[in-house]
């Protein structure tokens, strides 16, 4: 496992969904993410692999929440590095709340 901790990242967890954040600790199956939110639902990227790489090409479509200090994620299954220009991406789009 590369140590991560301090990089942006995408994580896959198995039923908790999609988050991007600053790796902070992994322990197993379990990773702390700070500066986090859920991406709920993306467009613009065909994958999340595309989004950790270019971000979204349609930000007006996704569905990213608002950001947390801390979360973490007990049934993590795929960590991905985010590029500076995924990172810049994810954090420009605007908060989808209700």
């Amino acid at each position: 496992m590369k140590n991560y901790a301090g990089k942006y990242v995408i994580v896959r967890c198995d039923r908790a969904g999609v988050f991007a954040g600053i790796f902070k600790e992994k322990d197993g199956q379990e990773v702390t993410l700070t500066d986090c939110r859920r991406l709920w639902y993306w467009d613009g990227a065909a994958s999340i692999s595309q989004l950790a790489v270019t971000g979204t090409t349609k930000p007006h479509n996704c569905k990213f929440t608002m950001t947390v200090d801390e979360i973490i994620l007990l049934d993590a299954i795929e960590i991905i590095p985010c590029t500076e220009q995924a990172e810049k991406s994810i954090r420009e789009v605007a908060i989808w709340s209700i």
